[in-house]
């Protein structure tokens, strides 16, 4: 296997983050960030350059929300996630 690429399934489902894609999640399982808890303890900016590293229209995407979102997810707050997910605009308030 190349090291670029990615091992679907050896990681959580981090497209529950709403603003996270396919591509998006592949992206940050490239840069190690494979889990809701990893992704809710890396800040945005981090986040941001990963996306922005990738190049394309990565960048243009806004990871404010996602450690939060990403936490809620780990800890199992499916009703608060869901309800705030509601709230947003493509993961972004």
């Amino acid at each position: 296997m190349a090291a670029t690429e990615v091992v679907v399934g050896s990681g959580d489902d981090l497209k529950i983050v709403e603003g996270i894609g396919p591509k998006i999640e592949e992206l940050l399982y490239k840069g190690g960030i494979s889990t809701w808890e990893k992704l809710s303890q890396t800040s945005a900016d981090d986040i941001k350059k990963i996306l922005t590293d990738a190049g394309g229209n990565f960048g243009s995407h806004d990871p404010t929300t996602w450690p939060k979102q990403a936490e809620m997810a780990h800890n199992g707050d499916w009703g608060d996630l869901k309800e705030w997910q509601d709230k947003l605009d493509g993961g972004r308030e």
